[in-house]
């Protein structure tokens, strides 16, 4: 066993959170962490996007990415290589994708969004928000909200729809690899959570939803355990990335993941230096 792994084990659970809450402050202060984001803007006409030189427009259908006219004078540089003219800008579902850099400290890349569109986002080290950051609001670690669950897998392909912040009631298809059920003072609860990298991500809102808690929801990030059950740890329950910036457009909370009760556990609200929400 490593020095570190040993370190770990010999945390205490309210040592553990401390870490992990130590890191996710860490984590949305980076240059392209939550708290830099500025800009989520989606080309479907030739245009300028907000804060940043330059003009882009669509790519022919089936191309990934968007396409960018500059200058020299301009400075943006892709993929390392200062724009001229006009250079396709490749998006981040390609398998070679691009990065863009307007300065020292903003940069960009390309996404996918709905309707065959890109979206270009910015992102600046000493954006406004990473400024003003205090830090996050937590609860305190308790056991009790640390929840064993039954897991049981779903027909391979098996999606549902998940509305979106900013997208109307229009709904995009997520896969949802498996069921997560368990029972809570007499009520039985079974929540959908979908793929996310090699983890499920767990939406969920609660009574402390725009009262002690942001307003939106919050996130769980969960993996299935061997023996067939799944361990809810609400303590590491943790802001959506619209917490911290308008720019990102975060999945709502499904109908049978919205819970009666106050889960006080996990990430509360960003703050400001003063103590005031960040949003």
């Amino acid at each position: 066993m490593t020095d570190t792994a040993a370190a770990t084990v010999s945390q205490t659970p309210e040592e553990q959170l401390a870490y992990f809450h130590s890191r996710r402050e860490l984590a949305v202060v980076q240059p392209q962490g939550s708290l830099a984001l500025t800009t989520t803007q989606v080309i479907d006409t030739p245009q300028t996007v907000w804060g940043v030189p330059g003009t882009w427009a669509p790519l022919p259908e089936g191309e990934s990415g968007v396409s960018l006219t500059a200058e020299a004078s301009d400075g943006i540089q892709v993929d390392g290589q200062l724009v001229d003219g006009t250079v396709s800008v490749r998006g981040r579902d390609s398998a070679e994708p691009s990065n863009i850099r307007f300065s020292d400290t903003v940069s960009g890349f390309v996404i996918a969004q709905e309707g065959g569109f890109y979206a270009v986002r910015v992102w600046d080290a000493q954006s406004e928000a990473i400024q003003e950051f205090g830090g996050i609001d937590a609860f305190d670690y308790d056991p009790s909200w640390v929840i064993t669950a039954d897991w049981s897998v779903n027909p391979e392909g098996t999606t549902m729809g998940f509305e979106h912040l900013k997208s109307d009631g229009q709904t995009r298809e997520e896969v949802v690899p498996g069921r997560i059920t368990f029972t809570r003072d007499g009520v039985d609860y079974d929540l959908a959570a979908f793929k996310s990298g090699r983890a499920l991500q767990l939406v969920f809102a609660d009574s402390t939803n725009g009262d002690s808690t942001y307003s939106v929801g919050r996130f769980l990030f969960v993996a299935p355990n061997a023996d067939g059950t799944i361990t809810l740890d609400f303590n590491r329950a943790i802001l959506p990335p619209c917490a911290f910036s308008y720019a990102f457009n975060c999945p709502l909370p499904p109908k049978q993941n919205r819970f009666p009760f106050a889960i006080e556990a996990g990430e509360k609200n960003a703050v400001k230096k003063d103590g005031s929400l960040l949003h």
